[in-house]
């Protein structure tokens, strides 16, 4: 499956302080379910994280017994009865979860000690309007069942997920109202939380880059570009040899948090210096109007200020340039369900 998770590992590389983010252009919403046979100290065996883009939207655990709101642009809209429901579904799915845990473990044989479930899903919005929506699900770190919402039918990993393939498959209903829930519903919600959270969510925030080198082995050099201080996340940074790229030879460090609200990512390359060549960092970002480059010069110590006028310019260049699910539960999100032995509790998220 992968998109989510490594194949044949399910969710269970996906913690509430990493979700897995749309590519560039889109807007997302994620609910990401968490249960533990056996949790650490201090840990929650239940927890539920809704996330909008990078940020969490609400959280509820089987700790706080109490659904909250993240940001405060979250908690600002919304009054006491919107938390009163959110907490009355997520204590209706501890109970559920429960005994989730319990029959998976007979139908896998795998008796006591400690196992996990993790179900995650939710809608992208593209900036073209379009549309796209996802539900998947894991137990101990193994893929169990995703819906197909074309077909409105359940993807069973295993053997053992044919058991509930079969059971919701039967529901004709349930798998349309997901079918609404992930196409309509969500997308709903989400445009509802984009307009709450407009000034931190839709914000473009131009990065700045610095190239440097250092000595490498064998006579080589190390080129480096840092890129910083830019939002959204999602960025393309690339070094040019003689104005092609050359991304097949361009290592990235991945994108990580700068601790502010914005992100940064430094990409390198190794080159002969022997060889005659121009060398630059290439940076396209949606918050730019056009990409811009850095070029890399040998023992220039103005290389770091050189980045920061060509940001400036890009920046003044910029600044010129100027739905209801008729169910069993109407106007709810269906549950997560997949799980044998037990209805899905429909529920909002």
């Amino acid at each position: 499956m992968g998109e989510f998770g490594a194949p044949g590992s399910g969710l269970l590389g996906l913690t509430p302080s990493s979700p897995s983010l749309p590519p560039s252009g889109l807007h997302s919403r994620r609910v990401l379910d968490t249960v533990v046979s056996k949790p650490g100290p201090g840990l929650p065996w239940f927890s539920r994280v809704v996330f909008v883009d990078d940020q969490v939207n609400y959280v509820y655990t089987s700790g706080m017994q109490r659904a909250k709101p993240g940001p405060l642009w979250m908690a600002q809209p919304e009054g006491p009865e919107f938390w009163d429901e959110r907490t009355l579904w997520g204590q209706r799915w501890q109970t559920w979860f429960n005994m989730s845990l319990n029959t998976l473990s007979q139908v896998y044989s795998r008796g006591e000690g400690f196992h996990i479930i993790q179900t995650m899903f939710g809608c992208d919005l593209r900036e073209d309007n379009t549309v796209r929506g996802f539900y998947q699900d894991s137990y101990d770190g193994r893929d169990f069942l995703t819906f197909d919402k074309e077909t409105m039918t359940w993807v069973a990993a295993d053997i053992g997920a044919q058991i509930t393939k079969r059971r919701w498959d039967a529901e004709i209903n349930d798998n349309q109202g997901w079918k609404h829930y992930l196409e309509e519903t969500c997308i709903s919600w989400l445009r509802n939380s984009l307009e709450y959270g407009k000034e931190t969510l839709q914000r473009k925030v131009r990065p700045t880059a610095r190239v440097s080198d250092r000595s490498s082995h064998d006579g080589l050099t190390t080129l480096s570009c840092t890129i910083s201080g830019f939002y959204p996340r999602d960025i393309t940074v690339t070094w040019l040899k003689n104005g092609e790229s050359r991304q097949q030879e361009t290592y990235s460090e991945g994108i990580l948090p700068s601790g502010d609200g914005t992100y940064q990512t430094w990409v390198t390359m190794e080159i002969d210096p022997k060889i005659k060549a121009h060398y630059s960092c290439h940076v396209e970002h949606e918050s730019l109007l056009e990409p811009f480059s850095v070029p890399w010069e040998p023992n220039n110590s103005l290389i770091p200020v050189l980045a920061g006028v060509i940001s400036a310019v890009v920046l003044i260049g910029g600044i010129i340039g100027v739905v209801v699910w008729k169910n069993k539960c109407p106007g709810k999100e269906p549950g997560v369900g997949g799980f044998p032995g037990f209805p899905r509790p429909c529920t909002p998220a």
